[in-house]
């Protein structure tokens, strides 16, 4: 059992305290059956001793229980917490081009679904425990009050088991086919809350979408999820069923062919039907802790698919230049360099079928204090070209160099704090998340009263007060945040598209200028010809490949 597996080796000692404990819950238990055995067979007053056996016995079971289910709770919640962090993590290590080809669905499914389905299983779990040693405790004083009895009671249960095994492996595998369909079901939410405009407004695509998106894998997982549900219930009937019968062979069919005591008859029944309440706790069970085997599988197929295509460093080497260091822990604006080079540079997108695009070899050169323009037709590798050039993407081929020396590998990611980004598909956080900037509120407000945000938003420690606004003042927002960071770099991808004429005039005449007077680099993918003055340098790109490099 995977969950199981994942528990021991989170905490083993905590874990085999708890099945000892365990242990001791049924044995005490089946004390408790056999007690009540002994005092109802016991002619008149069954006696003082007995009496205080069954108290010590009942105080024995509560305590083992009890504890045994409390470190199983610890155990399990610890585990989730770990999991869940080591998956982010593992995320957030793994090469940004790996991540693409994953998909942003099937990572949500195992952070959500996934992660989700261990947690519901975590309570079922310690239930399990503790009712599985209640059951070996009977089993034991069932072999200890008739061995031969126990041994026809083995045979009929390992036969009766077989059948209801073969029955739930049938609800398993159909519970594992609704995990596959959840993946393209995540897709479709996303499509709902992303694409809501467009659905909007196009009745006809919108109907298509819940008819031949929506409605099919819905329905799809509704019948493998129904089916393995349905599944579990007749088994969980068949298996209790199956509980009733050794009573009925024991009472009615063997006492035509041999003699049983009746005392060891009364003791067996009494005992088999006191285990019907545990084996329906453990029954019940069943469909959670498969699900979070189902889940546990998929993470860790999940991470394989991770670890197999490679795991960013997380050293955080320095870069040396003539002497100095540059890395996370220096304040980078300090910090001299000379320049940031690719050296026939290429990366390539892998399309369906023999389909594919690449960018390069590109040759190119930044230095301190230069704005570079980056334009070109969509599609023609812009958006690419900042990726490699800030390393999130390792190059193909070619080189990435700082001040002539390599970047890759463990300085890939002290390499990465000389940028501060603003993404065409940014993400605003609700805060400025992890900045450690002397009076951050105060040059927060200088901020927002330059980028024109000062009475749209408010910040009270480095929180802000909205992030509700037009994509143009979300950018501006983003924009601040860069520049909190003061890093050498800066780089722009399409940000003044969602910008008025008014606001598009100040970023690139008073913003970029400013910048370039503090010393910065300034790289601006854009589109606005009608600003291209404002550069130092225009790298046009068309189908992957540097048409000209032109110094202004």
């Amino acid at each position: 059992m995977k969950l199981l597996s994942l528990l021991i080796d989170s905490s083993w000692w905590m874990m085999a305290a708890a099945g000892l404990l365990g242990l001791l819950s049924g044995a005490s238990t089946a004390g408790l059956i056999a007690t009540i055995n002994a005092a109802i067979e016991t002619a008149g007053n069954p006696g003082i001793a007995l009496a205080w056996g069954f108290m010590g016995l009942c105080a024995a079971a509560f305590v083992s229980t009890a504890l045994s289910q409390v470190l199983v709770v610890r155990i399990t919640q610890t585990t989730i917490f770990q999991l869940q962090v080591n998956l982010v993590e593992q995320i957030i290590d793994c090469p940004l081009r790996q991540l693409e080809s994953i998909g942003r669905s099937r990572l949500m499914a195992a952070l959500t679904e996934d992660v989700d389905a261990v947690s519901k299983a975590s309570p079922w779990l310690s239930g399990l425990l503790a009712n599985s040693a209640l059951l070996l405790g009977c089993v034991a004083y069932l072999a200890w009050l008739s061995p031969f009895l126990f041994v026809g009671l083995v045979v009929f249960m390992t036969i009766a088991l077989y059948s209801y095994q073969i029955l739930v492996n049938q609800g398993v595998l159909a519970l594992k086919y609704a995990r596959q369909t959840r993946d393209r079901l995540f897709e479709d939410f996303r499509t709902a809350t992303e694409g809501t405009k467009e659905l909007k407004i196009h009745r006809q695509r919108r109907s298509a979408f819940i008819a031949e998106d929506v409605s099919n894998d819905a329905a799809e997982f509704k019948r493998h999820r129904t089916f393995a549900m349905s599944v579990f219930a007749v088994s969980g009937s068949w298996a209790l069923i199956l509980f009733f019968m050794p009573i009925a062979i024991l009472l009615f069919l063997l006492p035509q062919f041999i003699e049983i005591p009746r005392a060891i008859a009364a003791s067996y029944a009494l005992t088999i039907v006191f285990t019907i309440n545990p084996l329906r706790t453990i029954l019940n069970a069943r469909p959670m802790i498969a699900q979070a085997n189902i889940a546990l599988k998929n993470i860790d197929e999940l991470g394989l698919s991770l670890a197999a295509i490679g795991v960013e460093t997380k050293s955080t080497d320095p870069i040396s230049t003539d002497g100095n260091l540059l890395h996370s822990k220096i304040e980078p604006s300090k910090t001299e360099w000379s320049s940031v080079e690719l050296v026939d540079t290429a990366h390539t997108y892998l399309g369906e079928g023999d389909t594919s695009f690449t960018l390069g070899p590109i040759n190119l050169r930044m230095k301190p204090g230069e704005i570079v323009f980056v334009i070109g037709g969509n599609g023609s590798g812009k958006s690419t070209l900042v990726k490699l050039v800030t390393g999130l993407y390792e190059p193909e081929q070619g080189k990435l160099l700082f001040d002539g020396q390599s970047v890759s590998g463990r300085n890939l990611e002290s390499f990465r704090q000389l940028f501060s980004v603003v993404f065409s598909d940014f993400y605003l956080f609700d805060r400025l998340l992890g900045l450690d900037v002397p009076d951050i509120d105060g040059r927060a407000r200088e901020y927002l009263q330059q980028l024109q945000l000062e009475r749209v938003v408010k910040l009270e420690d480095g929180v802000f007060s909205t992030r509700n606004l037009s994509q143009g003042q979300r950018k501006r927002l983003a924009l601040l945040t860069a520049y909190l960071e003061d890093r050498p770099i800066y780089v722009f991808d399409e940000w003044a598209s969602d910008q008025d004429p008014a606001f598009k005039r100040v970023f690139y005449e008073k913003l970029l200028p400013d910048l370039k007077a503090k010393g910065k680099t300034a790289i601006v993918v854009s589109h606005d010809d009608r600003y291209f003055e404002c550069a130092d340098r225009l790298v046009k790109l068309d189908f992957g490949q540097v048409v000209y490099d032109k110094v202004l």
